[in-house]
């Protein structure tokens, strides 16, 4: 017989957006009577999620920094023409150890696995079997809203985590090797090294579609750790996906779509970095808003997250202007000249950059100078997908 079941915030969504803010609520609320309602069987799927250290606020990294799982105080690139080691540290959260720890910070009966979500309003949560779940606030994670609002590109990857036979000779990551085959847009190669004889490689492409063809990419990634002269014992995971890369679009349309008036986190609330379509930063940074706020009602929740993701959408005009000249000023195979041009510049731009905090003298100094594209292409993206 189907039940009612009552808690102050139900979370609708087990991923990376979810599973932060549940960890957030517990650690600044620990009164907070939570449900975090997941289709599946795990806590943040299968993924492996990295990030610069100056990704995350200092009043934030209470929140990220017990989920990290391996560390490394610089990472390289390198391009046909420039190669390069950065001195910044990088992080890398597996979602193995993520699961872990949700499952280790929330009472039992606050973790509802393998439960669908059928309908979602600002306090109630409908299940698949008739069961329904009454909060004082609900807040939505499913993923994505609908992205036909939006104009995109894409960052599409597949990647491998292995065990090798011997010994490889990476002292940091590479987190772009862009002297491979330029193929299906910008492609680099992405190389985390976790343990003498472990490493994860990606092959990962900006393209213009988000099909993947992962047997073919599967065969590139033996390639490429083939030319690298590591032997592999066998391929302990694998993962892969299609990230936006947002050139413009309507953001409310956006909100809109992935249900009126609910509060919404991560993908689905249009919270990922327009250039590389990476969402943790902005979703630690928003967990900890949550945790912090004074009400957890359903209207305040949804004015908290739609706030907060609206002014990301527009505090970003830049980076989405600058995807929109990378997607439609260069010819995919030649699209990786603006990244090789970008890596020269100043190791703190870069940094901000990544972290979305450019700022005004940063930008002018992206924009200086020659564009390794042609200008006329330059100056008629500039012009589009700046909204």
């Amino acid at each position: 017989m189907p039940s009612t079941i009552s808690c102050d915030v139900a979370i609708v969504g087990g991923g990376l957006a979810g599973g932060l803010i549940a960890l957030a609520l517990k650690k600044k609320k620990p009164n907070c009577d939570i449900r975090l309602i997941e289709g599946s069987t795990r806590i943040g799927g299968n993924h492996l999620w990295s990030f610069f250290g100056s990704d995350i606020a200092t009043a934030d990294r209470w929140l990220a920094a017990p989920l990290i799982s391996y560390g490394w105080t610089g990472y390289d690139v390198a391009f046909p023409a420039h190669e390069r080691t950065l001195k910044a540290p990088y992080y890398s959260i597996e979602s193995e150890r993520f699961d872990r720890l949700v499952r280790a910070a929330l009472p039992k009966k606050a973790l509802m696995m393998r439960r669908k979500a059928i309908d979602v309003t600002p306090t109630a949560v409908a299940l698949s079997g008739g069961d329904l779940v009454q909060a004082d606030g609900v807040i939505d994670c499913r993923g994505t809203g609908d992205l036909s609002k939006l104009d995109l590109g894409w960052q599409k990857f597949l990647g491998r985590e292995l065990e090798l036979a011997e010994p490889h000779d990476l002292e940091r990551p590479v987190v772009m090797d862009a002297r491979i085959e330029q193929l299906d847009g910008y492609r680099f190669a992405y190389c985390l090294p976790f343990a003498a004889t472990r490493m994860f490689v990606e092959d990962t492409y900006y393209s213009d579609t988000p099909e993947l063809k992962a047997k073919e990419i599967g065969r590139r990634i033996d390639a490429y750790v083939a030319e690298r002269g590591w032997q592999v014992d066998r391929v302990t995971r694998e993962e892969s996906g299609s990230l936006p890369v947002a050139m413009g679009g309507d953001f409310e349309a956006y909100w809109d779509s992935g249900g009126r008036g609910v509060a919404k986190a991560g993908m689905r609330a249009g919270l990922f970095h327009p250039m590389t379509g990476y969402s943790l930063p902005d979703a630690v940074r928003l967990a900890s808003m949550i945790a912090n706020a004074h009400s957890l009602s359903g209207a305040a929740l949804h004015t908290l997250t739609h706030d907060a993701a609206r002014n990301a959408w527009r505090s970003r005009r830049f980076y989405r202007m600058l995807a929109a000249m990378l997607f439609r000023a260069a010819d995919p195979h030649e699209r990786y000249l603006v990244l090789e041009r970008f890596y020269r510049l100043d190791a703190g731009l870069i940094a901000r950059f990544y972290a979305g905090q450019s700022t005004l003298f940063d930008r002018l100094r992206v924009l200086s100078g020659k564009p390794p594209v042609p200008i006329g292409r330059a100056m008629k993206a500039m012009r589009r997908n700046i909204a």
